[in-house]
């Protein structure tokens, strides 16, 4: 009997204490420019100091804004942002906001945010959740560009 209570123990409460924890989450991103207009990363692109992103919570059924917090990218492109509150149910995205650099504003229409999981109600145990690089558009390509992306494209096949 007390094997079986032990069992009903693990199964039932210890899934609970573990996801109890109230540290806060750490979401970790970079922000790039692409260069090659290429619609993801290559060895042209440059990441962007001081691009501002943001993170919003929606309602899962209303889809209401019921949380947000931006922040800038530090001098190597990358955010940290701190969000305090487990948002359970709600569907959370980082967006991009604005580039400051003269030739890279136009966001990315494919790269433009990253979904992010703010719950610990899903089985992982990690604070710090790491979010897809996302990206704006160079006004022209770099030169160069057109040979890289036929060799990437050609190392595909």
């Amino acid at each position: 009997m007390a094997t079986k209570l032990f069992l009903l123990f693990a199964i039932c409460v210890l899934p609970m204490l573990v996801n109890a924890s109230t540290e806060p989450f750490l979401i970790i991103g970079k922000v790039y420019c692409d260069a090659c207009l290429a619609g993801f990363e290559t060895s042209k692109c440059s990441y962007i100091p001081g691009a501002r992103v943001e993170i919003k919570c929606y309602d899962r059924n209303t889809l209401n804004l019921k949380y947000s917090i931006g922040a800038l990218t530090d001098s190597t492109g990358t955010y940290r942002i701190t969000v305090e509150d487990d948002h359970e149910d709600q569907l959370c995205y980082v967006n991009l906001v604005s580039s400051p650099i003269a030739g890279c504003k136009n966001v990315d229409p494919r790269r433009n945010k990253a979904t992010v999981i703010l719950t610990r109600g899903n089985g992982a145990v990690s604070k710090i959740n790491h979010a897809n690089a996302m990206g704006f558009l160079q006004d022209k390509p770099t030169a160069g560009c057109e040979e890289l992306l036929k060799k990437l494209l050609q190392d595909d096949e």
